[in-house]
């Protein structure tokens, strides 16, 4: 499992673009699911196993995810987890929140992501 904060962004200047930012996340080679996690108030994603690398990446709102060592660590909004293929996890919220998620076999996180 590797923990990141979203990092420094990019003035986009082209286009006329006017107050606008932009932090490249990831670039994928294959196939990759994209999606959000919605997590209500007390939810919480069960305990499973990564069928593939994950990227999670909290957009909205507070929670918590565990390793496979049972540590909780708090996740707010611009923070984000990595799960490699076959860690087992678990996520949650006491408040509620929304989550980026991107999976693919190939899914590699950049170094520009790490903590």
């Amino acid at each position: 499992m590797q923990l990141f904060k979203i990092g420094a962004c990019q003035i986009i200047s082209n286009y006329s673009s006017v107050s606008a930012l932009y932090s490249k996340i990831i670039k994928t080679e294959e196939p990759t699911n994209i999606g959000f996690i919605d997590i209500e108030q007390g939810g919480i994603v069960g305990y499973h196993i990564a069928p593939v690398p994950q990227l999670f990446i909290v957009i909205q709102g507070e929670g918590w995810i565990e390793g496979e060592d049972n540590t909780r660590i708090t996740l707010k909004s611009g923070e984000g987890v990595f799960w490699e293929k076959g860690e087992g996890h678990t996520s949650g919220s006491e408040t509620g929140l929304t989550a980026l998620v991107l999976q693919s076999e190939k899914l590699t996180i950049p170094s520009s992501l790490n903590s």
